[in-house]
């Protein structure tokens, strides 16, 4: 109810393969104020059109802050390297209230630290821009691996 009750858009995917039991049963005003408002619920999205739309609180490259609330796998690592290591985000704890997730998202969005994790986001975006643009790092690096592997020049 606290990503709701921030009256920030949202998307939020809840795969149906990852959740077991009841867990992932919402309260009914949750889908009430959802459709009131501007957020949506969905068991599946295309993950890269959505994390480099400019709306979503997604992203490194799209210079966006994240809001990282992991689960499994990769996340906790991604989390930390988000939240600690590029500074661009902020981590929710496995056993919040929903007042707290409404004042981290207002944080992310409005708040002063958010400011600062927007902004670093951004330096992070122009840098990843820099090394898949034209002569960048990433570009370079692949045009090598072709040339080695592929052409043996």
């Amino acid at each position: 109810m606290g990503l709701v009750d921030s009256d920030v858009s949202f998307l939020w995917v809840i795969r149906p393969d990852l959740v077991l039991g009841e867990s992932a049963a919402l309260p009914k005003e949750f889908g009430l104020k959802v459709e009131d408002r501007f957020g949506f619920i969905s068991g599946w999205c295309p993950q890269e059109e959505v994390l480099n739309h400019p709306a979503m609180i997604e992203s490194l490259t799209a210079g966006v802050p994240v809001l990282c609330w992991p689960f499994f796998s990769d996340q906790v690592t991604n989390c930390r390297f988000a939240c600690v290591e590029w500074e661009v985000g902020i981590e929710i704890e496995q056993d919040v209230k929903r007042e707290m997730v409404e004042e981290m998202v207002r944080e992310l969005i409005n708040g002063e630290k958010g400011a600062r994790l927007r902004k670093k986001a951004g330096d992070w975006a122009k840098l990843a821009r820099e090394a898949t643009g034209p002569g960048g790092s990433s570009t370079v690096g692949l045009d090598r691996l072709v040339n080695e592997v592929l052409l043996r020049k």
